[in-house]
């Protein structure tokens, strides 16, 4: 290996609309965005663009917000994703039971259209109205 070479090391975000600190955690027992249950897991994911719709979908009224997080323990594909949407995990959703540290926070981020945003709060909506918004929690 060369002087130039460097380890690959994976980022991994949480998007939310929680005001929070770098050196915090992110703990089991919050509020699921989409269930409106208390979880057992934290969710996070290793692409930009699935921590943008979780701030962009996260319940409450602060700003939107996505973390830099590093899982403490074991983690897992997200079944919600992987098993009903994407098959192979292309947005690179995970779940843990074990604390999320928040390492920093990403302030220069895009976010989605207000047209996507609306097009997939309506889809949210009808699952819920279907009975089909369960979380594999």
């Amino acid at each position: 290996m060369s002087a130039a070479a460097t380890a690959f090391s994976q980022s991994f975000f949480h998007g939310t609309r929680a005001n929070l600190r770098p050196g915090g955690m992110i703990t089991v027992g919050y509020q699921s965005n989409f269930a409106g249950t208390p979880l057992s897991w934290v969710y996070f994911a290793g692409t930009m663009d699935a921590a943008i719709w979780g701030a962009e979908l996260a319940a409450g009224e602060g700003p939107e917000r996505i973390y830099v997080v590093e899982p403490t323990g074991a983690w897992f594909d997200d079944p919600n994703v992987t098993d009903k949407r994407f098959a192979g995990n292309p947005t690179l959703s995970y779940r843990s039971r074990d604390p999320l540290r928040i390492i920093g926070e990403v302030v220069n981020w895009q976010g989605h259209s207000a047209e996507q945003i609306r097009e997939m709060k309506n889809g949210i909506a009808r699952l819920m109205q279907e009975g089909k918004n369960v979380i594999i929690d």
